[in-house]
């Protein structure tokens, strides 16, 4: 006997968007310091921002400040609930920033806002949404921001479990009404403007111990530098499924084998993109940002290929651009490239353009901007 059978559906099919609408997402974490060594033993991140309280509070911060890219694998897996559960691919991260530190003992909510729906040109059947996203603090406070583009399946999703919309707002006013998203939705500006980095910088570099530091001041960088990271990383089977459930990311292509099997274009299950995007970073950590002042943002990012269990992750960096901030500090924006399975030194040796080009060996390319103190102004301590 069946009796009467429901079958509740999440995500949305690119009909059921309508521009303006806003989401609040049902996931509600308190990030505790379990959940940041969890995230500190996987991705290698040696900045001591994130793992030390002296280095933190000697810089004017509370306490040391959660990784950036947690928040963003937070906000982005909240999202999916309502905006992504259905979808075929993510396109396209832009202009993400990260206005406000956050610690382990915070509360973390997320709201997304539909800014665009169009019918793909070349393939009637799929179509292209574009929403913006941002994290809040229990205080109401935006800890990272973002806007990114995801590949939908036209249609109406029926059995759709979501509740009744009841926030509209106009997207190109940033006129916003609904509490909860107006506490949330700053203007931050593209990615070079600086305006929306943490009041703590205020304070200017202090004593943080400086010394045994690995390279990267902002002197040490010049335009047009192309720096091969060397160390590889092997994605683990129950690791990346393990990350991809403490998130909350509920799209079953990540975990699913069943599901993946009948419907992953990759015939099993794939590697959640936020984790590829932060471990890609990690790679590049130790010789870009390890002494960064903030990760003032990224834009433009995308994943040309996937990523699957057992893959093994490398990173090259270029210096696409460098210029001061203050007498303390400077700007170095990267374009941060991800391959699979091979080495970017021998790939580049071969005469693959990774930085503009495209390679089967390619899984990820993004522009970041970071806050770099200066040599001379740590030589003054």
């Amino acid at each position: 006997m069946t009796g009467n059978i429901k079958e509740p559906k999440y995500g949305r099919l690119l009909d059921d968007f309508k521009v303006g609408e806003v989401y609040h997402h049902p996931w509600e974490v308190t990030l505790d310091d379990g959940i940041l060594a969890l995230f500190a033993a996987s991705f290698l991140d040696p900045n001591p921002l994130y793992s030390s309280r002296r280095f933190a509070r000697d810089l004017g911060f509370r306490d040391r400040v959660v990784p950036p890219l947690v928040l963003m694998n937070f906000a982005l897996s909240f999202s999916v609930h309502d905006v992504s559960e259905q979808t075929i691919a993510h396109l396209a991260y832009i202009d993400m920033k990260f206005p406000n530190a956050a610690y382990a003992g915070d509360t973390i909510t997320a709201s997304s806002q539909v800014l665009g729906v169009r019918l793909s040109e070349s393939k009637p059947d799929r179509g292209i949404v574009h929403v913006r996203t941002i994290a809040v603090n229990q205080d109401g406070a935006p800890v990272v921001s973002f806007e990114r583009r995801a590949l939908m399946p036209v249609g109406v999703l029926e059995g759709r479990a979501h509740p009744p919309i009841v926030e509209f707002h106009d997207p190109k006013t940033r006129a916003q009404s609904g509490p909860a998203f107006a506490a949330s939705a700053p203007h931050l500006g593209p990615l070079d403007e600086i305006e929306s980095l943490p009041r703590e910088l205020a304070q200017g570099i202090k004593r943080a111990g400086w010394r045994g530091r690995p390279r990267g001041l902002f002197e040490d960088f010049e335009e047009g530098d192309l720096i091969v990271h060397d160390t590889g990383r092997t994605v683990g089977e129950s690791e990346h499924m393990q990350l991809t459930c403490l998130t909350r990311n509920s799209h079953p292509i990540h975990y699913d084998e069943v599901y993946s099997r009948e419907r992953s274009f990759a015939g099993t299950r794939v590697v959640e993109g936020g984790l590829v995007f932060a471990w890609v970073c990690s790679l590049a950590s130790r010789d870009t940002t390890a002494n960064a002042l903030w990760e003032i943002g990224y834009d433009r990012g995308s994943h040309p290929a996937p990523v699957l269990a057992g893959d093994t992750l490398y990173s090259a960096s270029r210096v696409i651009e460098k210029r001061d901030y203050n007498k303390q500090a400077g700007v170095i924006r990267f374009k941060l490239i991800g391959v699979k399975n091979e080495r970017p030194a021998a790939l580049l040796i071969a005469g693959v353009d990774l930085f503009e080009g495209k390679a089967p060996q390619k899984v990820f390319e993004i522009e970041r901007a970071i806050l770099l103190p200066k040599r001379s102004a740590i030589d003054q301590l």
